[in-house]
Order: structure tokens, then C-alpha cells, then sequence
């Protein structure tokens, strides 16, 4: 179940002509609870109308930093527009806290590669700047915007490139702006990413991937990858978040109208069981009965309402936050999953 908790608002910092950094202040009785690894996210809860909306936005400090987000606006975005136009120090939002699977361990030597595009570098700044402060790790952070003018943290990149030297091979990859090398202007496609790898790192040698940006970059890059042989447990990946869920895919053929079956919801040691028309997400109707349910994009992307097919059968019908092996072991995202037998059994605490 996620706890939301007021933060107060310590900084907000323009990053480019649509973006901000958000800066919150921790009080001492939730530094622990607030404590992230880099990578994670932060989820915020805005209710607007009477009507509660939630998003998810990574966290781009260094681990043990205060959290801070990255946020590009979405034009009309109910969230975005909000956070980068009107939101201002001193007010409070409220914040649950940090999640999510896509995190990198500074503890651990490593060789890292990062792939972002646009503001997929929120969770990228993040983990190069946890993982370069061990002696024994080394990043190559390849990033693709429009033009100059539309990077964020520009100037934070080159910081932490100042700092580290060697150990940091930053390179910008701008779509429409000319580079003086040609390999460095156009977009971070499949084409540019063969011909860029095989120069910038020992890909034989990599530890670790990351990858975070839209979904085009995300399926070039492990194309990519898998053609010059990373393992793919080595390969992580976030898209990502917008304001709008993305539309639901469906199958008609695998729904009859009006019929509906028995799920059963378990969740912090609770269970419930509703009738839930199979024309509805697991999600969206088990949320009639129990608000509790964790959520927040809705749009399969962040992973916050996995839950464990313990019995029955359910017809998942968009997946970008689920590793293979989870939907191996049962795993669904109960926003985009439709009931299909007679009985289902989704356990959240799983």
C-alpha cells in the first residue's frame, strides 16, 4: 500500500525552456523511509475535482543527496505543466516513497553503459553520479536530445565529467543540430547505436546497461545489444512517464459482454474478492473495493501494480516494466490485465 507524506518544495530549478528539477525536504522522522537507491522514483498524488491522479517521476540525485525529480512538461500535461510552471519553494506536494526496480548498486564495481534520450537522463544522472564515487566503476553515457538548448543538466553532465575525467566518456547526440563528428548528429537510433558502440566501449566487458527514454530507443538499443551479445540480464530498462496513459490495447475476441468473474485480491495480508466485468482492467474494478491498491502511471510502464496470478487466468495485454522471468514466475501489471476464467487470484504482497 503506498503512504503518501506532505514534502515540503526546497528548490525548483529551470533546467531549459520546458523542464525543472524539484528539490524536496526531508523532516529527520522520514530520512530513512525517503532513503533511495539511485535509479528509483518517486511517486506524487495531485487531486484535482474531487479526483485523485497520480505520476511517477525518477529521482536524479546521487544516493544520499535530499530526492530530487527531473521533469519535462507535457503540453496540457495535468501533472507536468504544474510541477514546471507553477510550483514554487515552500509549498508542499504529496510524495510517497521511493520505488521501482530499475537501480543500480554503488556499492558493487562495475563498468556501466547508459543509454537516455531527452528526460530519460533523470534516472541516468542519478546513476552515474552513485556509481562513479566507487573507484572501481566506470561510465559511458551516450545521450540524445533535439539541440543544445533542450538538454537537461547540461551543466551537471559536464560537472560530473570534470570530476571524474576518464572514468565518465560523456557523449551528446543531437538530432538537429549539426556535431562537428557526423557520428554524433542525428537521432540515437538502432544504425547510429551499431556503428557508435563498437568505438565508445568494450561491450564484451560491461557489467551493467541502462537504458531509459521512449520506446523507439529502448527496442533499437536492445536490438542492438543483443546483436554484439550482452547478456540480456545485464540490460535494464525504463521508458518513459508521460501524463496521459498510453491507450489500452484489446482483444475483443477474448471478452463476452457482460460476463464477469471472482477476483480475489490479497495485499498487506488482507484478502478481498469482487465480481469484476471482464471488459475492466483488474486494476480499475478491484479499486471499487479496496483503494488501497498501489498504482500510479496506468499506463504499463512503471511497475507499480505488479502483482502474482496465484490462480485463474488473466489476458495481460501491455507490458514494458516486466522482466521475462517475472511473467515466467506469474507476475501481471493489473492495469493493463483482464480477467479471463471464472476465478481469479492476484496476491500484490507476492
Amino acid at each position: 500500500m503506498a503512504v503518501f507524506h506532505q514534502l515540503r518544495v526546497a528548490d525548483v530549478q529551470r533546467l531549459t525552456d520546458d523542464s525543472a528539477a524539484i528539490t524536496f525536504e526531508v523532516p529527520d522522522d522520514l530520512r530513512e523511509e525517503f532513503a533511495f537507491r539511485p535509479g528509483e522514483a518517486l511517486t506524487l498524488r495531485r487531486t484535482l475535482d474531487g479526483e485523485e491522479h497520480r505520476r511517477t517521476y525518477s529521482i536524479c540525485a546521487p544516493a544520499g543527496a535530499r530526492p530530487r525529480i527531473g521533469v519535462r512538461e507535457i503540453p496540457g500535461g495535468l501533472f507536468s505543466s504544474w510541477l514546471v510552471r507553477d510550483l514554487e519553494p515552500g509549498q508542499r506536494v504529496e510524495v510517497a516513497r521511493p520505488s521501482g526496480s530499475f537501480r543500480a548498486d554503488p556499492a558493487t564495481p562495475g563498468r556501466h553503459l547508459c543509454i537516455a534520450a531527452g528526460s530519460g537522463i533523470t534516472p541516468m544522472l542519478s546513476i552515474a553520479a552513485s556509481v562513479l564515487t566507487n573507484p572501481g566503476s566506470s561510465v559511458t553515457l551516450l545521450y540524445g536530445n533535439r539541440e543544445t538548448t533542450s538538454v537537461m543538466f547540461a551543466e551537471e553532465l559536464g560537472d560530473l565529467k570534470d570530476l571524474h575525467g576518464p572514468r565518465l566518456d560523456l557523449v551528446h547526440v543531437l538530432s538537429r543540430e549539426p556535431r562537428d563528428v557526423e557520428l554524433f548528429s542525428g537521432r540515437l537510433d538502432a544504425d547510429r547505436l551499431r556503428r557508435l558502440l563498437p568505438l565508445k566501449v568494450d561491450v564484451a566487458a560491461l557489467d551493467h546497461v541502462w537504458l531509459c527514454g521512449p520506446l523507439g530507443l529502448i527496442s533499437d538499443a536492445r536490438e542492438v545489444l543483443a546483436e554484439l551479445g550482452v547478456e540480456p540480464a545485464k540490460v535494464h530498462f525504463e521508458l518513459f512517464f508521460v501524463d496521459e496513459p498510453p491507450p489500452v490495447l484489446r482483444h475483443p475476441d477474448r471478452v463476452v459482454e457482460g460476463v464477469t468473474s471472482e477476483v480475489t485480491v490479497v495485499l498487506d495480508g488482507r484478502t478481498t474478492t469482487t465480481p469484476v466485468p471482464r471488459t475492466h482492467t483488474l486494476l480499475d474494478s478491484a479499486q471499487s473495493t479496496r483503494s488501497d491498491l498501489p498504482f500510479a502511471c496506468k499506463g504499463g510502464v512503471c511497475g507499480t501494480c505488479r502483482a502474482q496470478v496465484r490462480a485463474g487466468e488473466v489476458d495481460m495485454v501491455r507490458n514494458y516494466a516486466l522482466e521475462p522471468h517475472e511473467v515466467d514466475e506469474g507476475f501481471v501489471l493489473t492495469c493493463q490485465s483482464f480477467p479471463v476464467s471464472p476465478e481469479v487470484t492476484v496476491d500484490f504482497d507476492a
